[in-house]
């Protein structure tokens, strides 16, 4: 292993402060289509990124050279650039944004990923590939898995000591049917993927063929659906549903990043101005999120950002009421305004922003089995099949890859292409209920940034009633 600590002390300069941040990371893919091995691949990716301040500006310089020259080189141009920003800067930075933090963080893993061999995993997708084969009608069928094992440690000239491990594994899986000209694909988690901090124990055969088997009877179900009807109604979400709804309608307009227009030529800005926090109800009285990584098997888990702020557990929307933003240190100054340590790179090669890590729903107290029986006539919705939402965030577009109708408090008639659109705020202002119970779902692939930064996040929600939706079909 990297000295990282003798590292610093070798290359240390005249900055005001240092940091190396050393990431090694290997990622495993296994993929089984129609009972056949599609892919095995396996990767390795190692890197430190330098920081430093100087003249109240951070500079920042990534390298593969792990060298000692070749890490000298990195820090003299962290160096030159923190100097060049600083005369152009829009905010004098401290050390008050980079505190010293000492600790570690390990994933929560009950089975080793080594005690699984490649070929075990593939059996197991096989025999899943093969489940799926329920009708003449399926065309076909697919079961993949992604596992990361990353491994982050950083050290200050300041003191900081930090190390975190990370076991993430996601898994999907989809089956497509097809007859008279139309096709109709359900997958396990609506293109998300069911991405947790696990080990192999998720490599259950039999829950996932149970799995499976589910969803490719539902996807030859849908091709004799009627599509859902084009109407303003009541609608439930499911928890992989809801899992996008949040990430979107929430997550992207609360990074501070986007509110103070860092984000605008890339992923947009965002509807919410500094001046809503305290003030804008945002829903309902039952709209409860929080920022939390320390949930222990969600994806975006971690002790510190990479500024070394300690992550805790915040309210950003109490009883429907905006309160708190997603915002590091460095934005926080900035707004002067609340936030959390969310403060994350997608790897080495990297400079830390604003992002999402696990955004979550907090459950109510309603049973589902309530929730429908409340509803005269509307509509329960599952799966992401697609997405759509403006720069700000605000008026959006979904559609779901499977859904049921509701009529007089019960689930009816199987309906196909099911969607529903509406805007942020009056959207969330019409939740009528909320679940006790929640799911845990996550995505590997959240792009934002220039140059683009690919991050985990996770989302635990529970099932959701909304009043006076605008729901239709394909």
């Amino acid at each position: 292993m990297l000295d990282l600590q003798r590292t610093l002390n070798s290359v240390r300069n005249d900055a005001d402060w240092v940091s190396l941040r050393h990431v090694t990371e290997k990622t495993t893919f296994r993929n089984v289509r129609d009972e056949k091995t599609d892919r095995n691949s396996i990767s390795f990716d190692q890197g430190i990124m330098v920081e430093v301040l100087v003249n109240g500006h951070f500079g920042f310089a990534g390298t593969s050279d792990l060298t000692e020259s070749g890490i000298k080189r990195a820090l003299a141009k962290a160096v030159t650039m923190a100097k060049a920003a600083s005369s152009q800067k829009v905010h004098d930075f401290s050390l008050a944004q980079r505190p010293t933090a000492k600790g570690s963080y390990k994933s929560p893993v009950i089975k080793p990923l080594d005690s699984f061999s490649a070929k075990e995993i593939t059996d197991i997708f096989v025999d899943a590939t093969k489940a799926m084969k329920v009708s003449d009608k399926i065309m076909s069928r697919s079961a993949t898995t992604m596992i990361v094992e990353t491994e982050f440690q950083s050290v200050s000239s300041s003191g900081s000591e930090i190390f975190q491990n990370f076991s993430i594994v996601s898994t999907d899986f989809s089956t497509t049917a097809g007859a008279n000209g139309e096709t109709q694909t359900r997958t396990d988690s609506g293109g998300l993927a069911r991405c947790l901090q696990v080990g192999a124990e998720v490599f259950n055969r039999a829950s996932i063929l149970e799995r499976a088997k589910k969803i490719a009877e539902e996807s030859v179900e849908l091709l004799g659906a009627e599509n859902c009807p084009d109407t303003t109604m009541d609608l439930i979400l499911a928890p992989d549903q809801m899992t996008l709804q949040v990430h979107e309608s929430i997550g992207h307009p609360l990074e501070y990043d986007r509110i103070l227009g860092d984000e605008r030529n890339y992923a947009g800005w965002s509807f919410v101005k500094p001046d809503d926090f305290g003030k804008l109800q945002y829903g309902s009285k039952l709209m409860n999120v929080t920022f939390d990584p320390t949930i222990p098997d969600a994806m975006a888990s971690y002790a510190f950002d990479d500024s070394g702020h300690k992550a805790t557990k915040e309210f950003l929307i109490k009883d429907g009421v905006l309160v708190r933003g997603l915002g590091g240190l460095e934005s926080q100054s900035r707004l002067n305004l609340p936030g959390v340590a969310n403060f994350r790179s997608s790897s080495w090669n990297r400079a830390p922003i604003d992002r999402m890590a696990n955004i979550n729903l907090e459950p109510g107290t309603s049973k589902l089995e309530d929730m429908i029986a409340s509803v005269e006539r509307g509509v329960f919705m599952m799966a992401n099949k697609s997405w759509s939402i403006d720069d700000y965030r605000n008026k959006f577009q979904f559609g779901c890859e499977y859904a049921k109708l509701i009529e007089n408090g019960k689930l009816t008639k199987t309906l196909k292409n099911p969607n529903y659109r509406g805007t942020t705020v009056k959207f969330w202002n019409g939740l009528k209920a909320v679940s006790a119970n929640r799911e845990t779902y996550g995505s590997p692939f959240c792009g934002k940034g220039e140059p683009n930064q690919v991050i985990r996040v996770g989302h635990t929600t529970p099932y959701c009633l909304f009043g006076n939706v605008e729901v239709f079909g394909a």
